[in-house]
C-alpha cells in the first residue's frame, strides 16, 4: 500500500512544462486578486469591514511582500525592494485587529509594488532550474507553487471580507449546477475498516503538514454521502438546540449564551422565514445546500443532537481517498486527475455551495460526495503534526499552530482554488470561527 504518485512530481515534466504550470497557477491567482480588490472603491479598501479581518489594502500587499521574501530574495537573490515594510506585512507581529492603525502602503502604491514585484518574479521563472535535484525551494517549482497557494489562501481571506463587508453587492457568479440524475444517494456510506496511506510524500507542491505519507489504520466507520445541509440543520435550531445545553461541548455552551446565537452567521428570521445575507444581498435559506458560517462547536452541537459525531481527520481522508479496489490512496475523491468544473466547486466559480448531491462525477470509491469543495468541512480532530513532520521552508506555516487549540478542517469550499486544495490538503482554525465558509458531515461508528 504505496501512497499514489502524482502526475506532477518534477520528475515526469520538463523544466518548461513545470514553468509553464508555475506560470499558470500564478497568473491565475493574480487575475482573482485583481477582482476582489478593483471591485471595491480606495476607501473600502483601506476600512476594516471586521475585527476579525485585515483591510483589503494589507492582503494586497502581503501578498506582494510575501513573493519578494520567497521568490526574488531567497530564489533569486535579489536585493530587497522596500525592506522597511517587512514588518508592516508580517503577520506574526500585528494582529488583524491593529493593521488599519499601521503606515500601511496606501491601494496605488500596494499595487505597484505588487506588480513590481510579480515583474521581477515572472523574469526568476524564466530561468530558475526547476527540474532535477536542485535547491528543496527550486525542486519541480515548489516555491512558485507555494507563493501561488499564498495568494489564493488571501483570495480566500478576502472573500471572507467582503461577506463582512456591509455594502451592496460587488461580485457576481453564475449558479452552482443542481444534483443530476434520479438516483436518490443513501444518506451515509460505510467506510471499511483496516489500513490507509495518509498524507503524501510525493505531491510536488504539497506543504509541509501534509508530509510525509504513513500509513493509518481506521477502525469501520458509517459517514454522510453529502454535508449537513440548511434544512436539516434548521431542524436542530427549532428543536431547541441553541437554547439546550446537553448538546454542546461546555466552551461553546457559554460562547452561544455570551454572545446570545441562536443561528449560524448571516442568517437571521423574518416573518416565519429563515433569511441569510451573501454577499451583500438577502435571500431566502436554501433547505438543499449545505449549511455554512457555522462553528467547530455548533458543528459538534449539532452531531451530538443527530445521535453522531464530527469523523475525525483520518476517518475523512480514509473516505475521500482510499481506493479499496486497488489499496491506493488518490490524489482526489475521483482519482489522479486535478478537479474540473464537473467534479467539485472550486476557485470562486460560484458565489455559494452547489446543493446536496452535486458532483456525482466527483464522488469517492466510497460513495461519498462533494469532499472537495463547496464547503470546508470540521472534523474532531486537532490540528497535529504527523510522523515525521519537518518543518519547510518556515516552522510559522504550520509547527507554531499544532495544539489542541485548533481544529482541523477538510475539503476545500467553493471559495478555495485548486491549486491550494488536494485530497491530502489541511487546514485549521480555532473552533470558534464562524466568518470562513465552514460546514460539516458527520459520522458513527460501524
Amino acid at each position: 500500500m504505496t501512497d499514489t504518485p502524482a502526475p506532477l512530481t518534477g520528475r515526469e515534466l520538463d523544466a518548461e512544462a513545470l514553468r509553464e504550470r508555475a506560470l499558470a497557477a500564478l497568473l491565475t491567482a493574480r487575475e482573482r486578486t485583481a477582482l476582489l480588490t478593483d471591485s471595491v472603491d480606495d476607501h473600502e479598501l483601506t476600512a476594516q469591514h471586521s475585527p476579525l479581518m485585515s483591510p483589503l489594502v494589507w492582503d494586497l500587499a502581503h501578498i506582494g511582500n510575501q513573493e519578494e521574501l520567497w521568490l526574488l530574495r531567497a530564489v533569486g537573490g535579489r536585493e530587497a525592494l522596500r525592506p522597511e515594510i517587512d514588518g508592516l506585512y508580517d503577520a506574526f507581529e500585528h494582529s488583524r485587529a491593529s493593521r488599519p492603525s499601521l503606515p500601511l502602503l496606501a491601494p496605488a502604491e500596494a499595487r505597484t509594488y505588487a506588480a513590481d514585484v510579480r515583474g521581477r518574479a515572472l523574469d526568476i521563472l524564466g530561468g530558475a532550474p526547476l527540474h532535477g535535484e536542485g535547491r528543496p525551494l527550486e525542486r519541480a517549482g515548489f516555491a512558485f507553487g507555494m507563493v501561488a497557494q499564498h495568494e489564493q489562501q488571501h483570495d480566500e481571506t478576502m472573500l471572507i471580507t467582503h461577506q463582512l463587508r456591509s455594502g451592496p453587492a460587488v461580485l457576481d457568479a453564475p449558479e452552482p449546477p443542481g444534483p443530476t440524475g434520479t438516483v436518490t444517494l443513501p444518506a451515509e456510506v460505510l467506510v471499511p475498516g483496516g489500513p490507509f496511506t495518509m498524507g503524501t510524500s510525493t505531491e510536488p507542491w504539497a506543504l509541509d503538514n501534509e508530509r510525509p505519507a504513513h500509513l493509518r489504520e481506521v477502525a469501520a466507520f458509517h459517514i454522510d454521502t453529502a454535508p449537513v445541509t440548511c434544512g436539516a440543520y434548521r431542524r436542530f435550531i427549532e428543536d431547541g438546540g441553541y437554547t439546550d445545553g446537553r448538546w454542546w461541548a461546555p466552551e461553546g455552551w457559554a460562547m452561544v449564551r455570551e454572545h446570545d446565537l441562536s443561528a449560524p452567521l448571516f442568517w437571521h428570521r423574518d416573518a416565519g422565514q429563515w433569511l441569510r445575507r451573501r454577499f451583500g444581498m438577502t435571500e431566502p435559506v436554501r433547505e438543499d445546500e449545505p449549511v455554512l458560517h457555522v462553528s467547530w462547536y455548533e458543528a459538534d452541537a449539532y452531531a451530538r443532537w443527530a445521535g453522531r459525531r464530527l469523523p475525525s481527520e483520518q476517518e475523512w481522508e480514509k473516505a475521500a481517498r482510499h481506493d479499496p479496489a486497488s489499496g491506493r490512496s488518490l490524489r482526489y475523491p475521483w482519482g489522479d486527475e486535478d478537479p474540473t468544473p464537473e467534479r467539485a466547486n472550486l476557485g470562486q466559480r460560484h458565489l455559494r455551495p452547489a446543493a446536496a448531491g452535486a458532483y456525482a462525477a466527483g464522488r469517492s470509491p466510497a460513495g461519498a460526495g462533494q469532499l472537495i469543495g463547496d464547503v470546508w468541512e470540521w472534523t474532531s480532530s486537532d490540528f497535529l503534526p504527523y510522523p515525521g513532520f519537518v518543518a519547510f521552508p518556515y516552522r510559522e506555516y504550520s509547527e507554531v499552530f499544532f495544539g489542541p487549540g485548533h481544529k482541523v478542517l477538510r475539503g476545500g469550499s467553493f471559495a478555495v482554488d485548486p491549486v491550494a486544495c488536494r485530497g491530502t490538503f489541511r487546514n485549521w482554525d480555532l473552533p470558534v470561527r464562524r466568518q470562513i465558509f465552514s460546514g460539516f458531515r458527520t459520522a458513527r461508528d460501524a
